[in-house]
C-alpha cells in the first residue's frame, strides 16, 4: 500500500454517487498519469487538504488559493478536459458544486462566487486534469484565477474543516 501524503486533519469518508447514474462507470476505467499531480492526490502520493470525496471524484483546497475558500472539485480519473471528459462525470461534478458552493457561502460569506473551468493552455489551464474551481470573491478584491502565493497547510487544513463541516448532511447519502 502507498503512504497517504493527504492530510490528516479533515476527513474524507468515501460515500456512493449512484444518484448521480455513476454506477455503470468503472471508478477509474482510465489509467492515471505519473506526472498529474492530481492523480497523485487521488493515489495520495501528493499532499491535499480534502473536504468531501466519494468513488468518483474529490473536493480539496488550492494549494494557492486567488482567495479564502478557493476549492477544487475534480473527477478521479484522467482526463485532461472537458472534451474527454465523459458527459456523466461533468454532470457529477457539476451537481456537486452546488452543495460546495452552499457551503462556501456559508463559511466565508462572498459577495459573490467565481465558477472557472479552463481547457487548453490557451485558455489558462495549468494543470491538465479536468477540475473546476470555485473561488469566493468580494468587492474590490483581485479577479485573478491562480494564486501568487502557497497558504499554510494549518490555513488550508481550516478551510477544509470549515467548509466540510458546512456541507449538507444531505451529500453524506449520496
Amino acid at each position: 500500500a502507498r503512504p497517504n501524503k493527504r492530510s490528516d486533519a479533515a476527513p474524507y469518508p468515501v460515500r456512493c454517487a449512484k444518484r448521480h447514474n455513476l454506477s455503470s462507470l468503472p471508478t477509474m476505467d482510465k489509467p492515471t498519469k505519473t506526472n498529474c499531480i492530481f492523480c497523485q492526490i487521488v493515489a495520495g502520493t501528493a499532499r491535499s487538504h480534502p473536504v468531501w470525496e466519494d468513488e468518483h471524484s474529490l473536493v480539496f483546497m488550492d494549494l494557492f488559493p486567488a482567495s479564502e475558500g478557493h476549492t477544487l472539485l475534480i473527477p478521479k480519473p484522467h482526463w485532461e478536459n472537458l472534451f474527454e471528459t465523459p458527459a456523466e462525470y461533468l454532470e457529477h461534478i457539476i451537481r456537486l458544486s452546488k452543495p460546495v458552493a452552499d457551503a462556501l457561502r456559508t463559511v466565508y460569506e462572498p459577495d459573490g462566487l467565481s465558477v472557472f473551468q479552463l481547457n487548453g493552455a490557451a485558455a489558462g489551464q495549468t494543470v491538465f486534469h479536468y477540475h473546476m474551481h470555485l473561488i469566493p470573491r468580494w468587492h474590490g478584491a483581485s479577479m485573478q484565477i491562480h494564486g501568487r502565493r502557497e497558504a499554510t497547510r494549518e490555513q488550508l487544513d481550516d478551510a477544509a474543516q470549515r467548509i466540510a463541516s458546512a456541507l449538507p448532511e444531505s451529500l453524506s447519502q449520496r
